[in-house]
């Protein structure tokens, strides 16, 4: 994590999985959960309650390509499977800087695009694109939302391209680790003195 102490953001938190994570850290004071659709928000609220931290999150609607907050002012600020679906990475991820306070954190969890390479590069897209949008309909009832899914990720950036990215949004010292076959990535960039 970080060495400072206070606020952490939230960014695409949408049922606020990732804030309630977030909850449970020393360095956190709070947590802002900021998401584009209210509903989101208001199911984040609701499992923040139930979980007994509702004092330690609040929840904004906002956009992450304008972030409604001052520069320097988060200690953190995550996006966990939710970057994928922004209309400009590049915009979000230098927005989510700005508001981080030097010395604090960048933190991305998504979907990625694998490199087609090896047995398991070339199997693996044939495998996510359909045995996905059968196990969506098999066990949620919804083919479509599991369509989705497969497509989005082929827009996607890899691994690779999202440090790129996350290095022209004026970060550093960025690490990534690969899950999953490679199919996910977890990145960390500090935000610059």
């Amino acid at each position: 994590m970080t060495d400072l102490i206070g606020l952490a953001l939230d960014v695409a938190s949408g049922t606020g999985d990732f804030a309630l994570e977030l909850t449970e850290l020393p360095q956190v004071t709070k947590v802002i959960c900021l998401d584009f659709t209210p509903e989101m928000l208001h199911l984040a609220s609701a499992k923040a309650h139930q979980a007994g931290v509702a004092h330690r999150t609040q929840q904004v609607a906002g956009d992450a390509h304008a972030l409604p907050f001052p520069d320097n002012h988060f200690i953190c600020a995550t996006a966990g499977f939710g970057i994928r679906n922004f209309v400009d990475v590049p915009v979000a991820l230098a927005e989510m800087a700005r508001v981080v306070r030097p010395g604090g954190r960048v933190v991305v969890l998504e979907i990625v695009r694998m490199k087609r390479s090896g047995p398991i590069g070339l199997l693996f897209p044939f495998y996510f694109r359909y045995a996905t949008q059968w196990l969506g309909a098999a066990l949620a009832g919804d083919r479509e939302a599991y369509t989705y899914l497969p497509e989005s990720v082929q827009g996607f950036l890899s691994a690779s391209e999202m440090t790129l990215v996350m290095k022209n949004a004026r970060l550093s010292n960025i690490t990534h680790k690969t899950l999953a076959l490679g199919s996910i990535a977890i990145h960390i960039g500090e935000v610059k003195s």
